[in-house]
């Protein structure tokens, strides 16, 4: 198999030579710096690494996209096991941007740090060069323990809560399979939580100067959240009501209370708490789109409506407009919905809704077929060709499709009766191939992927 891919890349590569020959090495051209790429591209995917560094040194004048180059350049290095050079230019690239996750898993390969001493030295270095980058000081946190694990999160923790940074906890989530973490965190927080009660600083016995309000307010935030992730909910809302009181205007303490009701079970009152959210700030569409969520898991789906109404086209239905624009997360919700109160025709027509789509995402793939090959965007091509293969695996195509075989399975278990003429009303309003085998087998993935969890 390798060989039979290598003489293939060898016939591309002399198929393609005299388009590359005749152009001027001085000419700035993007398609054909696209059509250089993708050479490139199929040379690593062949496994002739050495011959595309070559490629890409003889050719890097004309490529444009220069960062592409040098991501190319960092990885073709490692796998020759030119460490030196890997080093310099995944040095380069964390310069440019030391926020990317990527460069400093990179500049690891390259540097092959021993111990975990060593690992961690890479990243004090690059405390001290970007002294106000995350990111270096976060990815330690993935293989420290212990006391420098301990040290290391709590310089970590105070800039982000004197910054008043939200998102803090997803940063960290990563890491609560982890037990011992996950009490260095809570015995952490909670102490910052006790010492800015008292004193406004992080520790009665730090010299600095006092944390403004907000900080203690993102404290209870974090713990709000953290104790919802480790499922005790009532301690939670202790803690998210605290920052209520203080802040009430603040639309993401909301946002949380909303979530740590839906864990608990109460469906109901968390689209309560997510309605008071979206009446803070009405123009904002994510939150809007996070109420209706919130209000089809509660079977209020005309409230659910009429919440998605408000950025919908005017003088139309909200619910025909969602699905011409193909908004597949109500319509999946919505199918659950119907599912969870025994609508089946209405949930079956929500779900070959969604099936349609996909139908339709396929057929306006031909139109790109034509134009990848006339931009030469042949990288762009190739992705495309791969989404094919995997286009039915989404979670949205998963969903529906496993609503679906789970409604039809009920109704050939218990077929409908006289005795449930609703029921039955229902499914009469679905179109015949609705209803068939034919159609159902349509539905069925061509893998069994794992949900997304949307929380």
């Amino acid at each position: 198999m390798a060989s039979t891919l290598q003489r293939a890349v060898m016939c591309f590569s002399v198929s393609i030579e005299p388009c590359v020959s005749q152009t001027s090495p001085d000419k700035v051209d993007y398609e054909y710096s696209e059509l250089l790429l993708y050479q490139n591209q199929v040379l690593r995917e062949a496994g002739l690494y050495k011959e595309a560094l070559e490629h890409l040194t003889t050719y890097e004048k004309q490529i444009c996209d220069k960062l592409a180059v040098e991501e190319t350049k960092g990885e073709l290095l490692v796998n020759l096991d030119r460490m030196d050079e890997a080093t310099e230019v995944y040095t380069r690239l964390q310069e440019r941007n030391p926020e990317n996750w990527s460069y400093y898993h990179g500049l690891e390969k390259a540097l092959k740090p021993a111990s975990v001493e060593e690992k961690q030295k890479i990243y004090e270095e690059a405390w001290v060069k970007y002294p106000k980058g995350l990111v270096p000081r976060r990815l330690p946190l993935n293989f420290l323990s212990g006391e420098k694990f301990r040290e290391c999160l709590d310089k970590y923790l105070r800039m982000n809560f004197s910054k008043g940074c939200p998102p803090v906890f997803t940063t960290l989530r990563s890491l609560y399979h982890d037990k011992e973490k996950v009490a260095i965190i809570e015995d952490l927080v909670v102490g910052y939580e006790t010492s800015l009660n008292g004193c406004r600083m992080f520790n009665q016995n730090d010299d600095g100067k006092e944390e403004p309000p907000t900080t203690l307010l993102w404290v209870q935030y974090f713990l709000a959240q953290h104790y919802d992730q480790i499922g005790q909910q009532t301690l939670a809302l202790d803690y998210i009501n605290a920052g209520i009181e203080s802040t009430p205007t603040l639309i993401e303490l909301f946002l949380i209370k909303a979530k740590i009701y839906k864990h608990a079970g109460n469906i109901k009152e968390a689209a309560r708490w997510m309605d008071e959210a979206q009446a803070l700030d009405t123009a904002d569409r994510f939150i809007n789109s996070k109420c209706a969520k919130y209000m089809l898991k509660a079977n209020m789906v005309k409230e659910a409506e009429e919440m998605c109404s408000k950025f919908t086209r005017e003088g139309a239905s909200a619910v025909e407009n969602l699905n011409e624009m193909q908004c597949m997360w109500f319509q999946t919700e919505c199918a659950l919905a119907y599912k969870s109160m025994n609508k089946y025709g209405e949930a079956l027509k929500k779900c070959h809704e969604i099936e349609r789509h996909f139908v339709e995402i396929t057929d306006d793939q031909f139109d790109f077929h034509t134009y990848c090959m006339r931009k030469m965007t042949l990288r762009s091509y190739v992705d495309l060709l791969k989404l094919e293969d995997v286009l039915r695996m989404h979670p949205f195509y998963f969903k529906a499709a496993k609503t679906a075989i789970e409604i039809y399975l009920t109704l050939h278990d218990n077929p409908l009766t006289d005795e449930n003429k609703e029921l039955e009303a229902d499914t009469g309003n679905l179109h015949e191939s609705y209803t068939s085998t034919t159609e159902t087998l349509n539905f069925i993935p061509p893998a069994w992927p794992g949900e997304l969890t949307l929380m």
